[in-house]
């Protein structure tokens, strides 16, 4: 014989598969709705998320951004999209990316001709380069001045040795033969046209 039932119970949970007496489906339910079926929507807030998180360390470029995304594994046509979408709200910006990366290095006592390189390697258009360079107001001359300072000391050299030293010292960390001119106060092609003097 059956217990009698609660009056105060609700109607009786659908077996999965059948329809209760008042038309709901036995199918379990989805704690945050129905989701798309293709899960698009999720992979991208997924790589966006991802993206962000990039973002909020430092600049990056559009293309290095990409190619991290990429390297973590999200699917690249999402990569690209969600790129696009945050390059169109100004998030992530090849010409704001190009000028902090200037003035960081040239903090750090690099030179333009190793500076355009990396930026290169960036994936940078070439002529965003320039533009940002001929915006910048780094006086290179006189950063060369100061970094050699910084490595030799103040005195000047006058051993063709030393001059030689200092100026492929120049030449390494990116500064061109007028800005190491400049520094040094005279022409390196000129001092050193014979091997046999800068060993002197």
């Amino acid at each position: 014989m059956k217990p009698p039932s609660d009056p105060r119970a609700g109607p009786p949970e659908p077996v999965a598969g059948q329809e209760s007496p008042d038309g709901r489906s036995g199918r379990p339910r989805s704690g945050r709705g129905q989701a798309r079926e293709d899960g698009e929507p999720d992979a991208l807030r997924v790589v966006e998320q991802a993206a962000v998180r990039l973002l909020a360390r430092r600049e990056h470029s559009t293309d290095e951004l990409e190619r991290k995304l990429i390297a973590k594994g999200h699917p690249a046509p999402v990569v690209h999209e969600v790129v696009e979408k945050l390059a169109g709200k100004r998030l992530v910006s090849d010409e704001r990316f190009v000028a902090s990366f200037i003035e960081h290095h040239a903090r750090r006592g690099q030179g333009p001709v190793r500076i355009r390189a990396e930026l290169r390697r960036h994936g940078i258009d070439p002529e965003r380069i320039e533009a940002e360079f001929q915006r910048s107001e780094i006086d290179w001359r006189q950063l060369a001045m100061e970094v050699c300072r910084r490595k030799f000391g103040s005195s000047r050299r006058e051993n063709l040795r030393e001059r030689a030293k200092q100026a492929r010292f120049l030449q390494y960390r990116g500064f061109d033969a007028d800005q190491i001119r400049a520094a040094l106060s005279f022409d390196p092609a000129e001092d050193f046209s014979s091997p046999n003097e800068a060993e002197q």
